[in-house]
């Protein structure tokens, strides 16, 4: 069964932020902003020398804010970097379903755990792919629970509900233009994937907060 569906993105790309409304500061997060802070965002990360909004480390601290108070989530090349143990991570997932409001975005980009991006940096701890996140969807869980896979139902078990919006895979050049001349097609594209190193940069995805 497959999960989620993909697309694909052209190298050099990324995501274009909404950065026109003036909405409470605190309704939108760049979680582990680094030096990349967002205008409309809280821009969030643990080190002081980001310079962020706030210094706030996601792994140890309590999330301040309050239950359905957050429209928007970023961890735009930041959730690799946390959640090295699992229980904390969970526990992450559990803490950003509850300040999330209903329909709320969290959008995440994250280096495809097949490239070099992602092997050679040892602050990158936890592999983020559009099939581990499927796992925090109750519908999901439920039809699996029903079915008697094997899929571990983690929505059920944190009484958490997020759904997979939309997923990319941005192509290094190589391969992109292979694909753009139809020398391979997408299905093969997919193969690849899963059978080589380097032929995915990275993954952007946007889950969709189900209350």
């Amino acid at each position: 069964m497959n999960p989620t569906n993909l697309s694909f993105r052209a190298p050099h790309t990324t995501p274009t932020e909404r950065t026109g409304s003036t909405a409470v500061k605190t309704q939108k997060l760049n979680i582990g902003c680094g030096f990349n802070s967002i205008p409309g965002f809280l821009n969030l990360d643990k080190s002081p020398v980001c310079h962020p909004d706030s210094v706030f480390d996601a792994e140890t601290q309590h999330w301040p804010w309050e239950t359905n108070s957050i429209v928007e989530v970023l961890f735009f090349h930041s959730l690799e970097h946390m959640g090295a143990d699992t229980n904390v991570f969970l526990g992450m997932i559990r803490e950003l379903y509850r300040v999330c409001a209903p329909d709320a975005r969290v959008r995440i980009l994250a280096p495809h755990p097949r490239h070099d991006d992602f092997i050679n940096d040892p602050t990158h701890v936890r592999i983020i792919t559009p099939v581990l996140l499927t796992l925090f969807d109750r519908q999901r869980n439920l039809q699996w629970i029903e079915g008697h896979f094997a899929n571990t139902p983690l929505a059920i078990y944190l009484n958490v509900d997020f759904v997979v919006e939309s997923s990319e895979v941005t192509l290094v050049s190589h391969y992109h233009q292979k694909v753009v001349s139809g020398e391979l097609s997408e299905e093969a594209i997919q193969t690849l994937l899963l059978e080589r190193n380097n032929v995915g940069t990275e993954y952007n995805i946007v889950l969709r907060v189900r209350k």
